[in-house]
């Protein structure tokens, strides 16, 4: 059986994404996004599945940090609907919990219905660990924040649904593996293209780098910069394009941005998630 990394536990969010893109592989959860990235480096694993960035919460810090290290590339993308769920222990009801325990940005995402029921929040590291370590106990005034599949596999009781404060909490993942997935061009799909690139240290060079892809068209999904860790003078740009490098209008545009950056890569190409046509 084939089969996909991911951090945290069973349970995890991205343990759900991965069983909605991979339903008949096998899920193997890891200590952290390194390890995860590593089991498909060292051939344990086909692919990784890791959160890039969440409608609430903001990009994954960490995640931009390590992706330049890598040399896996990036094959596709999915977006995950997170709906967080209060657990509690079988029987338990909403007006007995008087403590619930998540990870921070779950606690934050939940912030308002925690305040409104007057119950105490608690940080811990993982949504879905919370969830087992609950499971274990006898604890019967403590609740967890995690999801439905936490709950099923630790044999918790949903107590409340949809327990966030701002329907339509989505996270974005992308889907690493060693070899580079050569999509051929459709001209009736949509393309994602990810790459990485440093600007020249001349003035208004990213606004020169950038500006192959305005002037042919092309939109730009997103654009990040961090530092590269070895100055404070060179910035990287994680920039993700609404466009498949055999375009022509593509074409011009990557020659333009090699004029004015240096250290492009292309993480991959792969095709758009169908999210992105409801956006």
């Amino acid at each position: 059986m084939s089969r996909v990394a991911y951090q945290g536990s069973a349970g995890a969010y991205s343990h759900l994404a991965c069983s909605q893109v991979f339903p008949d592989w096998e899920a193997v959860p890891c200590e952290d996004f390194q390890s995860a990235l590593e089991m498909v480096s060292n051939g344990q694993a086909a692919r990784a599945m890791i959160p890039l960035e969440n409608s609430t919460a903001g990009r994954v810090e960490e995640i931009y940090r390590i992706i330049p290290r890598t040399r896996l590339f990036v094959i596709g993308e999915h977006f995950e609907p997170v709906n967080h769920c209060l657990l509690a222990l079988p029987g338990v009801k909403l007006t007995d919990i008087e403590e619930v325990a998540s990870h921070p940005q779950a606690l934050a995402q939940c912030h308002q219905r925690i305040v409104n029921l007057g119950m105490k929040p608690l940080a811990t590291m993982d949504t879905a660990e919370e969830a087992r370590q609950l499971s274990v106990s006898n604890n019967r005034h403590r609740g967890a924040i995690a999801s439905a599949l936490a709950a099923r596999l630790y044999g918790l009781d949903v107590v409340h649904e949809n327990f966030q404060d701002v329907m339509g909490n989505t996270t974005r993942f992308l889907v690493f593996a060693r070899e580079l997935m050569h999509q051929q061009r459709d001209p009736e799909l949509s393309y994602v293209t990810s790459l990485l690139f440093t600007v020249r240290n001349i003035p208004a060079a990213l606004y020169k780098a950038l500006g192959g892809f305005a002037t042919n068209g092309i939109n730009l999904l997103k654009l990040e910069s961090y530092m590269d860790g070895s100055s404070m003078e060179a910035s990287v740009f994680h920039v993700d394009i609404a466009a498949h490098p055999q375009d022509p209008r593509m074409l011009y545009a990557m020659e333009e941005l090699a004029h004015f950056a240096r250290d492009i890569r292309i993480l991959g190409c792969y095709p758009a998630h169908d999210y992105r046509s409801r956006l």
